[in-house]
């Protein structure tokens, strides 16, 4: 079988963690020849290991380090927008994202972190794939700051808020109901073990090593929920399937590799335009189910702190921003279009770094570019399935 699932691994370390997902899939059944496996790392890690954990799991797939990026570039006459893809940074998700859309055959797509783990009761493709075929009623979380905790289900027992939630937006009330899905384009699972926290609250935590003292355990998630048509959610990539429609959206940011020193908002703020963009187009975001276990390594939360906070004040106003623009669109590509021309255009001088939210506007405006420069032609899966995996990527 062709593969039509594109999976993205960004990885500098534990990228053997996968091999837990392709024995998830065979002990439940899934076929993994709809997998294709992609991993995004650097020139200075283990890429040979890396490939031959995909030659030995009989998975096929590739690893593009920086120079094979670069050589992608060139090969798709591409060269003018490899600067979308930032050095050094977990927004280099946005390459797998436009390797997915140069090739047609991937209808759907997956983000995974290297430092989970799926929990063994779920078919974890499978329940994805599932969500993103889902056409029943659901509940449905409104509140009246329009945000969504994606944690709310029992935070009076442990009182967390996730990395990306707007500190003004905290002490929420909100309402449930039901909402008849129609059209899934994403599905979040969430997670147990260390939750995704951000270095303010992971100190208000007690915790000095980038963890938390407070772990979420499975009885803190009871079921499948989205946020309301115009409420907010924080989307985090550990865990996270896809439509392959959804990417101009979709677009990860120039984080951390830029002169105002941003990082680690990648995946919040471009879940922020996803929801956006689905809202307007009449989609659903599901969160919830399958949870993935979240084994994040020790380090400073200090050195967290540091990256996260010259964008911590953009993230109070980011959502904002772009709530009332495109509403007249009909397609994926005029929304995006739509907020990124807000951001380029916008003038968020009052905002501590706020030239970085006009950066952000012109690169995905780059990014629009670059989408429809690859929809003109059509590129070949740059691999032999199976019996020469471990070459994939040369």
């Amino acid at each position: 079988m062709r593969s039509d699932i594109c999976v993205i691994i960004p990885t500098i370390r534990t990228y053997d963690r996968m091999k837990s997902y392709f024995e998830n899939a065979r002990n439940h059944g899934f076929d993994l020849d709809r997998l294709f496996v992609l991993l995004v790392t650097e020139d200075d890690c283990d890429v040979s290991g890396m490939k031959q954990m995909l030659d030995t799991a009989g998975v096929d797939g590739a690893v593009y380090d920086e120079t094979r990026r670069e050589a992608w570039f060139d090969a798709h006459e591409l060269s003018q927008y490899i600067h979308l893809i930032p050095a050094k940074s977990h927004a280099q998700t946005s390459f797998g994202l436009l390797y997915l859309w140069a090739n047609e055959q991937f209808t759907q797509g997956f983000f995974i972190d290297d430092d989970t783990r799926p929990h063994s009761e779920w078919d974890f493709f499978a329940r994805h794939l599932h969500n993103l075929d889902r056409t029943d009623a659901i509940e449905s979380v409104h509140s009246d700051e329009r945000w969504v905790n994606v944690l709310y289900q029992d935070i009076d027992n442990h009182g967390l808020y996730p990395r990306g939630y707007p500190y003004s937006a905290m002490n929420e009330t909100i309402e449930t109901g039901q909402h008849q899905l129609t059209d899934v384009v994403a599905s979040q699972g969430l997670w147990t073990d260390v939750p995704d926290l951000d270095a303010v609250r992971i100190l208000m935590d007690g915790d000095l090593h980038g963890q938390a003292q407070t772990r979420t355990k499975q009885s803190h998630f009871d079921g499948d929920f989205i946020a309301a048509p115009g409420q907010y959610l924080t989307v985090c990539s550990m865990n996270l399937a896809f439509e392959r429609e959804v990417i101009p959206a979709f677009y990860q940011l120039p984080m951390d590799d830029n002169e105002w020193d941003v990082g680690r908002f990648d995946d919040i703020w471009s879940g922020i335009f996803l929801k956006r963009a689905a809202d307007i187009l009449g989609k659903e975001l599901i969160s919830g189910y399958p949870l993935c276990i979240h084994e994040k390594a020790a380090r400073s939360t200090f050195d967290d702190l540091m990256n996260e906070a010259p964008g911590l004040e953009l993230n109070e106003h980011v959502w904002s921003i772009i709530d009332d623009v495109s509403a007249d669109a009909t397609t994926w590509t005029e929304a995006a279009t739509a907020m990124a021309t807000a951001l380029s255009e916008g003038d968020f001088e009052r905002l501590t770094n706020g030239a970085f939210l006009n950066h952000c506007g012109e690169y995905w405006l780059d990014w629009l570019c670059c989408l429809e420069k690859l929809s003109e032609t059509t590129a070949p899966i740059e691999h032999t399935p199976h019996t020469d995996t471990a070459r994939v990527g040369e």
